[in-house]
């Protein structure tokens, strides 16, 4: 590698930086004051860059139209923002903020349909911007002009921010409300309105960043995925409610990247080494680093608790007789389903798919609700002993028997390495170092062509004779399912389980007492690994096969949105959750081509109408109605007052 092929990498690098700047610092604006992990904020950047690109086609393409169509797509996309927030997000500000995260990803599939609606699943290529189509030479290599325009914006609007939070008397409330936001509003400040403005402001950085970015790529629909990753890298990197942390931690990772694509391929010791791959994962590396280290990250400081967005945790109780003959009645319905399968051939295929997401579900609520430890990376366990049962199976011709506890030992072993270095978090930041680790695991399959097929994956898993029919495959299934559910709820009733959710109601205090707090909650991350690893080992001798789509975000976050929908602080939750969304992702999936959107629509009434999650606002509902039978009824025996009794 010489200079003169570095040289233009990192220029380049340092034009990305500005546009994961924007996208980054609004999202960290957001969460700062609000408390909201946005992962739509990706899907208001991908807005963006359409937006812009219908605004210069009309407008026209020369230098005033082009800039002129980049700040109007930023106005729009501040101002969808704002609605968003009046008409959502404000509803659910008392909502724990887990439910708030499935909010926002319900928004997700609502936007990227409503793109595809409006746009198209093509890509769009924006014209360049007039006047910017040359290059510049630095060096004796020529750079594009657009791009050194970037690398100056990339400060200007850094300055800009900070004269806005500095000099400003909204700049002073908006970095207060990022301190102690319950404060801010006990000296009289709108909160409504603090909040409106700052996701708009927000909304408003990312589509900018998308509207910038049309000259240098495509407008695409996977945009929004794509951005949202790197950008919560680079804010929890730079420090969760950082503006200039961001702007940091968003040069490091793109000059890092730049530097693995202009190293290509080097050789150690021999062995040539692929260094240009690094670049699908070095944010989550950079991340995984810093977390570890500095827990807060670079400029970050710890946040503070919103009181109000604390839910209550309730006790668990031992299943009332109600609860356990209605138990064996849907064990017992379970056990008759195949009678419908002559009726309905999908039923068995359905029925496994519902299994394997009950059985994935219920291990991220066993760390989630009793362990209060929240994770955005659970389908690295997921994917780990899908693909080391496969590659077994592919490469050494062990049956599925063999294969299968051996994935499951592989999922354990990367759970008890991972969450070694996770449970020294807690939070947000546990959440990020999971995905952090779930992404790393991500990219080893998807780029490690010879063992695991990289983006091809893996084909022709076949189960052994006496399991091939779907009927056999099912009752196997249900079997392990139904063995699985039992040992983690029996887990939770054992003293290993009371240790685990007195560490979440209080570490302190079970520190205390004699309880080894980091251990327990290790222990429960093992557990739940070896529970996710068997459900993903399921999944690929049902589907014959597995590729890297089953360990991507996405599937961690199908995992968040089964146990939210059916309610955390309830061991039912994740059964029904699971067996909601499976079935309505199948339904509605065969029933329009916007299956998304509706699919977003249905998880975001349910999130407004079941705050608690399905379970546990129903069982709100009957405890309320118990209570208010009791009252009429101690009415009715003691009609007397108490004071005129007394008299």
């Amino acid at each position: 590698m010489t200079l003169q092929s570095l040289i233009p990498q990192l220029i380049n690098g340092l034009a990305d930086a500005s546009v994961v700047f924007l996208i980054a610092s609004g999202l960290s604006l957001i969460f700062g004051v609000t408390r909201i992990v946005n992962f739509a904020h990706g899907s208001f950047f991908m807005v963006g860059i359409y937006l812009a690109y219908s605004l210069v086609t009309a407008i026209g393409g020369g230098a005033l139209g082009f800039w002129t169509s980049t700040l109007l797509a930023a106005l729009l996309v501040g101002l969808l923002g704002a609605v968003v927030e009046m008409t959502v997000l404000r509803r659910i500000y008392s909502a724990p903020e887990l439910f708030q995260l499935l909010a926002t990803f319900a928004l997700v599939l609502i936007i990227k349909d409503a793109t595809l609606w409006l746009w198209g699943a093509d890509e769009l290529f924006a014209p360049r911007a007039a006047g910017l189509e040359g290059s510049v030479s630095i060096m004796g290599t020529l750079f594009p002009s657009y791009d050194i325009v970037m690398i100056v914006l990339g400060p200007l609007l850094l300055g800009a921010l900070w004269l806005l939070f500095k000099r400003t008397r909204w700049g002073v409330l908006v970095r207060a409300a990022t301190q102690d936001r319950e404060m801010v509003g006990a000296l009289g400040v709108n909160q409504g309105r603090l909040f409106t403005a700052v996701f708009a402001l927000g909304c408003l950085l990312a589509g900018l960043g998308g509207a910038l970015q049309g000259p240098r790529m495509p407008a695409n629909l996977a945009l929004d995925m794509d951005s949202i990753g790197t950008a919560f890298a680079v804010v929890v990197v730079g420090g969760m409610g950082s503006i200039p942390g961001a702007f940091i931690a968003a040069l490091i990772i793109c000059e890092l990247k730049a530097l693995c694509i202009a190293l290509g391929t080097i050789t150690v010791f021999g062995i040539a080494l692929p260094v240009f791959k690094f670049t699908l994962v070095v944010e989550f590396v950079v991340m995984a680093v810093v977390l570890v280290f500095r827990p807060f990250g670079l400029l970050g400081r710890p946040t503070s608790t919103n009181s109000a967005a604390v839910a209550q945790e309730p006790v668990l109780r031992s299943a009332s007789n109600r609860t356990r003959q209605m138990a064996i009645i849907a064990a017992v319905v379970l056990l008759a389903l195949p009678i419908l399968e002559r009726s309905f051939p999908y039923m068995m295929v359905l029925g496994v798919d519902v299994l394997v997401a009950v059985l994935f579900a219920a291990s991220l609520h066993f760390i989630m609700g009793p362990g209060g430890m929240h994770s955005f990376g659970h389908a690295a366990y997921f994917g780990l002993s899908a693909y080391v049962s496969a590659v077994l199976v592919k490469s050494t011709g062990l049956d599925m028997m063999t294969a299968l506890p051996l994935g499951v030992l592989g999922a354990t072993v990367g759970a008890a390495v991972f969450g070694w270095f996770s449970v020294r978090l807690s939070g947000v930041y546990l959440a990020m170092l999971t995905l952090a680790f779930g992404q790393l695991v991500w990219a080893i399959i998807y780029q490690w062509d010879a063992v695991t097929g990289g983006s091809n994956g893996l084909i022709g898993l076949r189960p052994p004779e006496w399991l091939r029919s779907t009927t056999a495959y099912y009752y196997f299934s249900l079997l392990l399912v139904l063995a699985g559910l039992w040992y983690m709820r029996r887990a939770l009733f054992s003293p290993f389980g009371f240790a685990m959710r007195a560490v979440r109601d209080s570490e302190l205090r079970a520190g205390a007492i004699g309880i080894d707090c980091k251990r327990v909650q290790w222990a429960a991350f093992v557990l739940a690994g070896a529970f996710g690893g068997l459900a993903g080992s399921l999944f690929a001798f049902a589907k014959g096969s597995i590729s890297p789509e089953a360990i991507h975000v996405a599937k961690s976050i199908d995992g968040l949105v089964m146990v939210l929908l059916g309610g955390v602080q309830t061991i039912a939750g994740p059964i029904v959750g699971a067996t909601v969304f499976v079935w309505l992702q199948d339904t509605v999936a065969r029933s329009t081509d916007y299956w998304r959107a509706l699919l977003g629509l249905i998880i975001l009434t349910l999130v407004i109408v079941f705050p608690a999650g399905i379970v546990g606002s129903l069982q709100s509902m009957v405890a309320s109605l118990k209570s208010s039978r009791s009252s009429r009824q101690t009415n009715v025996t003691n009609p007397v007052p108490a004071m005129e009794a007394k008299a």
